[in-house]
């Protein structure tokens, strides 16, 4: 290399390093704000909410827990005076029916839960006898059993008399699924084992654990129950300040 070439080299390598020294020198954008992208505001992850707005906290999806109900063959789930589950399929295949549940305590449940059974005789599929069955768990370790109440409001084919099908029925009280009703005097439910109920497949690909299957003490003949249970919970209190100024029902 010649006198001249080197010189200029050494000159690029000089000007190289002033350069690198200088941008080292300069201060970085900030990393963008978690949650968000290209400067539009995303959804907030759990460090990161929202501070309130005039004293309102709202809840979030991470309050929620899960829950899980099989019902042979069908039911409607009140809780806290608000109907929040219907079993899409009113007869087979038998199905689980998941909800994610915004829970406030104490938590008052009531599930009217119907087996299978004509009204006019309580016989299924001409003049076969049925049997009903029910089970339930929340994610915040509510579960069916045996300190739920239980009362029959469809009964039949009375004496298991399939040749001359009657059924004894009385309508539903007022209120039944309301909070402040009154089912001291009802029946406990009675716990039924897995191999009595036999639940289908889908059962077996949802977590039951800890629950019980629960029905009136005559898991054949009672038709038609009003499953009842109060989850309390001492000193909670929601995380949350706001309340819906929705009403919930279809009129």
């Amino acid at each position: 290399m010649n006198a001249r070439a080197f010189l200029i080299v050494s000159a690029c390598a000089v000007a190289s390093l002033a350069l690198a020294q200088q941008e080292a020198k300069q201060p970085q954008d900030p990393a963008p704000a978690k949650g968000k992208q290209g400067g539009q505001g995303g959804r907030q992850g759990r460090g990161n909410r929202k501070p309130p707005q005039d004293g309102i906290v709202k809840p979030s999806m991470e309050d929620t827990v899960k829950g899980a109900m099989y019902a042979d063959n069908w039911f409607v789930l009140w809780i806290n005076g608000k109907q929040v589950a219907v079993d899409s399929i009113d007869f087979l295949p038998h199905n689980v029916v998941s909800i994610d549940l915004l829970p406030e305590y104490p938590m008052t449940i009531a599930v009217l839960a119907k087996d299978n059974a004509d009204p006019a005789t309580g016989c299924e599929y001409g003049r076969q006898i049925g049997d009903g069955g029910f089970i339930l768990r929340f994610g915040d370790g509510t579960v069916t059993d045996a300190s739920w109440k239980a009362k029959c409001f469809m009964h039949g084919p009375i004496d298991r008399d399939t040749t001359n099908p009657k059924v004894r029925s009385e309508p539903l009280p007022k209120d039944w699924h309301a909070p402040g009703f009154d089912d001291s005097s009802w029946p406990d439910a009675t716990e039924y084992s897995q191999e009595r109920i036999d639940p289908k497949e889908p059962f077996f690909q949802h977590d039951f654990s800890g629950a019980k299957w629960i029905w009136t003490s005559d898991l054949d003949l009672d038709n038609t129950v009003v499953l009842r249970k109060r989850v309390e919970k001492p000193n909670w209190s929601p995380r949350w300040t706001t309340k819906p100024d929705l009403k919930p029902t279809a009129e």
